[in-house]
């Protein structure tokens, strides 16, 4: 079964950000297989796994750009603006946190093809 930690986690009223990495694979499996950059639809649980492009860490703010939108975030708080609608969601960053059953077992169902686990 495949494991993973979350590395990221942004957060708003309406979705998740977040960025997990396998711990099931080992340091030669391709970047692209051990981490993920996920946007999750709060209501719905539905996942889009982001197309990472590339990033910069410089200092205290860190940024992703995706295929999908571009997302700049530091300690504290975060911006995703979406490519195509040009939706832009503000979020908070958690440092400490523990990902609920409930998301958990959506991204063990949509991003690894797993069934998902009984409450």
């Amino acid at each position: 079964m495949p494991n993973f930690e979350c590395l990221y986690y942004l957060e708003n009223n309406d979705l998740y950000i977040i960025e997990i990495k396998r711990t099931d694979l080992s340091n030669d499996a391709p970047i692209a297989d051990r981490f993920k950059w996920l946007k999750i639809n709060k209501e719905t649980l539905e996942i889009t796994q982001l197309n990472f492009a590339s990033m910069d860490s410089a200092g205290e703010i860190e940024e992703r750009y995706f295929a999908e939108g571009y997302l700049k975030f530091d300690h504290k708080t975060g911006t995703f603006i979406e490519k195509y609608n040009s939706g832009q969601h503000a979020l908070a960053r958690k440092m400490d946190f523990e990902l609920p059953d409930h998301l958990n077992n959506s991204i063990m169902e949509s991003t690894f093809g797993l069934p998902l686990q009984a409450e």
